[in-house]
């Protein structure tokens, strides 16, 4: 078994459930930790700086968004990946995962070898946010690093979320062309396109606040989605 440099974060109050999921991920090569609540998984986060937290929603104590949203907004977690694994399979709860910046989302019962699967694949798109081959994306005074994982202006960097990276990215990359709600929410989020969701609109709006008065380069197309300003749009607009 080759062994991978990759932490990942087992959070579940069973122990049960908590012991296999470890197990078949150990047995994957990932060099796992276990936490049995909110608090704990907070404080071992921020410690041991995890690739990847598989989290529970219905924790003791603190509830599994409550968890998800603070690893969102402390600046040493907010790029780690979360896939949230839960008994609670209803679309609300799924929704609301995604717009808290969730990057997967396993109903229980599940198995073993898609979660492995999926925990692949989450890692794999936080690495490669892109297929494209060039590493570094400008957009007006907006600058990205792919490789990095860095977005700056005017030399200040940007802290951003791992979906709210890969929104940016996704909009850069196809600058000047409108992106609808259904297509970025296939692309960003991996989900269906057909889902009615506010989850798009939120991270755009959480976006374009973090970029300050660069924000204004995504533009709302009306009853359609989204738009990164074209080259040709900038020079008539200075």
């Amino acid at each position: 078994m080759i062994r991978s440099t990759d932490r990942v974060l087992v959070v579940d109050d069973e122990p049960d459930i908590a012991a296999v999921v470890a197990y078949h991920l150990a047995k994957n090569g990932y060099r796992v930790s276990t936490a049995s609540d909110g608090t704990e998984a907070i404080r071992i986060a921020v410690h041991e700086r995890p690739d990847l937290i598989v989290l529970d929603l219905m924790l003791p104590g603190r509830s599994g968004f409550e968890v998800l949203e603070e690893l969102r907004h402390r600046p040493e977690t907010s790029g780690v990946g979360v896939i949230l694994l839960t008994a609670r399979a209803e679309k609300d709860d799924k929704l609301r995962g995604l717009a808290l910046g969730a990057d997967d989302y396993v109903p229980k019962p599940f198995a073993p070898d898609e979660l492995v699967l999926r925990v692949k694949a989450v890692l794999r798109r936080l690495r490669s946010p892109s297929i494209a081959t060039t590493a570094t994306l400008v957009g007006g005074s907006i600058v990205v690093d792919r490789d990095a994982h860095y977005v700056r202006i005017d030399d200040r960097e940007i802290e951003l979320t791992a979906t709210e990276f890969r929104l940016l990215i996704t909009l850069l990359e196809r600058r000047g062309r409108v992106q609808s709600r259904g297509r970025l929410l296939q692309d960003v989020w991996n989900a269906n396109p057909d889902i009615q969701t506010r989850t798009v609109d939120m991270h755009v709006q959480r976006l374009r606040t973090k970029l300050g008065a660069a924000g204004r380069l995504i533009e709302t197309v009306r009853g359609v989605g989204y738009r990164f300003r074209s080259e040709s749009d900038e020079q008539r607009a200075s």
